[in-house]
């Protein structure tokens, strides 16, 4: 017998309403049929050689525009503020609030936009990008919220010009990888593919290089940093990717520095101030013109991004190299005091009750004490007169990289009229401490504050201080060895002079080198300056200074991720003889909850109950603990949802308790109130090797392995835990914790 609906017609309304929205009618079906069908053969057509090619042009590109709209915004913000600092008078009290409170405002600004849409944003991203690659789900750190959080927040961040002392190479490389999980995505979506690891992690380390071409323009040397820095091990089929990222990042980048130079004022007009050296004489008309069009050098080509004119005839002799192998000493012992301190103060900053209670609850506040005290002290009437603290990140390296040699340079008024960039060593020199003077006052000072800014809780990086710093070392050892050789070395006869920014490239190469543990910075200065003659003494002291480094302090990434107790594996630095000799059996985990294939609900509760690991070890039986494979813990929760407890009454239902216990440690979805959960039907207990798949070995341990050993499986293949065997037996297991410790 046939009932009628509830509510009658109304009812068969309803019903006839819900068929009509599910078939409703769409025009021209023929054509749209057709149109889908041209399109799906374009994109046949399109993917036949690979679509890799398609989305690493289009992350390349992405990141290029998104760092040249950065510079260009950031130079406005910052000429803002030198005109708010000129505008103010002669009155020092004026002057001084102006200087500390524009970088003040933005430091407070950053940090609080970029912590209240994700606590991810802080920091540079490399320490947190390194765990990611090694196989660790880290969540949120490659989300588009902490995309767009660290993009405004780095903006503000560099607007605060050198005051901070912060760069952003950390940061895009953390944006890069955002973007290129994001594009990801959007890659399985057009290519109607499952999601596949292999693929998002061949889109990470490509997103590497990109990242760091998009910020100096250096492709070659953004793939070895990205591949030095990033990871341990590197497959070398991922090296195309690398380098077409890369190269596309750093053409488009330097192709928009060319298009913007051809449509804004060149440094000719007569209107546009010198940049630092004019900080005082800036007027309306001058920054509107700024406001409206940043000026550019003129190019009518691509360009190095630090541009110099070092000189190639002879650009040193021979007897230099041993004074380069000195500054690699002197920068690998400096990089290794940076690096305890560095370490160190992030460790007290955390365990201090007053900066922890400020950095718990209030970030904003101790950033902006934090960026008022090195504002005070780079005051340029005060302190920052010693320090040339009136240059912004750029032109530091730029007059660090000038070819003269300051100390045979005598200081003329009449040159701050000169076009940009011709006299910026001037902000270096002070008659009252000479050039010598303000470099090692430079060193000093910004040594601890540099050390004293990477505490802040706001979207920064840190490679680009440590390159300046160095660059002021390789300077400060080039004016002292020209000053002790006025006349230069004599080399088969003939005299050739000492070259202080030959030094000043060595020096940055050499101690960014060393606190980042990586070679590519020698190459990397190079391409960014667009000099290849000192490429030999380059080499020498970056290979000097990482020497001495890596035998006493982990490198500055690692250390943050100690800091930070991230789940990384950090690399073995002792190499002793006695180091070899530790084996598994001294460090593995004896205790490991394993079933028998016979088993049933009871044992299999048990185990569940007992420990949460995300798969157990399956032995032949009790007596005979040979290991066989090994069952997720998804399929035993399947297990005892499917069967009943043997000594349960028939019909009797599950236990709340145990309805809780079976749930996976994974979110699950709650159903409505007031709706019964739904439970499969129980059926007769049967044995675990009857009900489930247990999947093989691939990988097991000797208790004999090497520490060494073990720990290269567990960097080569991200692996999370392997069992441990004595002649087939379970006798243990090994898990990134046990390695660390």
């Amino acid at each position: 017998m046939q009932y009628p609906a509830p509510g009658g017609l109304r009812g068969e309304k309803e019903e006839e309403r819900v068929l009509v929205l599910e078939k409703r009618w769409r025009p021209c079906p023929n054509a749209r049929k057709r149109l889908q069908g041209c399109l799906e053969w374009v994109k046949r057509q399109l993917f036949r050689v690979g679509e890799d090619w398609y989305f690493l042009f289009i992350l390349g590109v992405l990141m290029a525009t998104i760092s040249f709209m950065m510079d260009i915004l950031i130079f406005r913000l910052y000429e803002a503020h030198r005109w708010l600092y000129q505008e103010v008078g002669d009155i020092l009290v004026l002057k001084y609030l102006s200087w500390i409170m524009y970088p003040m405002a933005l430091a407070a600004f950053s940090t609080g936009f970029a912590q209240s849409i994700t606590p991810h944003s802080g920091g540079s991203g490399i320490p947190e990008l390194k765990t990611i690659l090694t196989g660790v789900v880290l969540e949120d750190y490659l989300s588009i919220q902490n995309f767009g959080a660290k993009v405004v927040g780095l903006t503000c961040t560099l607007a605060c010009g050198s005051t901070v002392f912060l760069g952003k190479l950390g940061p895009f490389v953390h944006l890069s990888a955002m973007a290129a999980a994001y594009l990801g995505k959007m890659r399985t979506s057009v290519t109607r593919e499952y999601e596949n690891k292999v693929k998002q992690y061949e889109m990470l380390v490509a997103a590497q290089a990109a990242g760091i071409a998009s910020v100096f323009g250096a492709p070659i040397s953004g793939v070895l940093f990205s591949v030095e820095v990033m990871s341990s091990h590197f497959a070398v089929r991922d090296y195309w990717r690398g380098f077409f990222a890369a190269t596309c990042s750093a053409f488009m980048f330097r192709l928009l520095a060319v298009f913007n130079s051809e449509q804004t004022p060149t440094s000719s007009n007569p209107l546009l101030p010198t940049p630092a050296s004019t900080f005082g004489v800036l007027t309306p008309q001058t920054v509107r013109l700024f406001l409206c069009c940043p000026p550019s050098p003129p190019a009518e080509t691509i360009v190095a991004v630090f541009k110099s004119d070092l000189q190639i005839d002879f650009p040193f002799d021979l007897m230099e190299i041993f004074f380069f192998a000195i500054l690699g000493a002197i920068c690998g012992l400096l990089g290794c005091c940076y690096l305890f301190c560095q370490r160190w103060l992030l460790g007290a900053v955390k365990e201090n009750r007053l900066t922890a209670r400020l950095l718990a609850s209030d970030k904003p506040i101790y950033s902006a004490l934090v960026v008022l005290l090195l504002a005070s002290i780079t005051f340029p009437p005060g302190l920052g007169q010693l320090m040339a603290s009136r240059l912004t990140m750029k032109e530091y390296l730029t007059s660090l990289f000038d070819s003269r040699t300051w100390g045979t340079q005598v200081p003329n008024a009449t040159l701050l009229a000169q076009p940009p960039g011709t006299d910026l060593w001037q902000d270096w020199y002070h008659p009252s401490a000479t050039i010598f003077g303000t470099l090692a006052f430079f060193l000093v000072m910004k040594f601890w504050m540099l050390i004293l800014a990477t505490t802040l809780p706001l979207p920064a990086g840190y490679f680009m201080p440590i390159f300046i710093y160095g660059a002021a070392i390789g300077r400060l050892l080039g004016e002292t060895l020209a000053l002790l050789f006025p006349q230069g070395l004599s080399s088969e006869g003939a005299l050739h002079p000492i070259i202080p920014s030959g030094y000043a490239l060595a020096g940055a190469a050499a101690f960014s080198g060393s606190v980042t543990y990586s070679l590519s910075t020698a190459l990397l200065v190079c391409e960014a300056t667009g000099h290849l003659g000192h490429v030999l003494p380059v080499v020498v002291a970056v290979l000097v200074a990482n020497a001495i480094t890596q035998k006493n302090q982990p490198s500055f990434y690692e250390g943050t991720i100690i800091v930070k107790k991230l789940p990384y594996l950090p690399r073995i630095r002792s190499r002793h003889v006695a180091s070899y000799q530790v084996v598994v059996e001294e460090f593995m985990q004896r205790r490991v909850v394993a079933l028998a294939k016979g088993d049933g609900f009871e044992e299999v509760l048990a185990a569940l109950d007992a420990s949460a690991d995300a798969e157990y070890p399956v032995v032949e039986s009790t007596g005979s603990p040979t290991l066989v494979g090994t069952i997720s813990r998804t399929q035993l929760v399947t297990y005892l949802q499917s069967h009943k407890h043997p000594q349960a009454p028939p019909g009797e239902k599950v236990n709340e308790g145990v309805r809780t216990l079976l749930m996976p440690p994974q979110k699950a979805v709650c159903p409505p109130q007031n709706s019964p959960v739904p439970f499969p039907k129980l059926a007769a207990a049967g044995t675990l090797g009857d009900s489930c798949t247990i999947e093989p070995i691939v990988l097991q341990l000797s208790p004999w392995t090497s520490l060494h050993q073990a720990h290269h499986l567990f960097e080569l293949l991200k692996l999370q835990r392997i069992f441990v065997t004595r002649y087939g037996e379970l006798v243990g297991a090994v898990s990134r914790a046990e390695v660390r410790r």
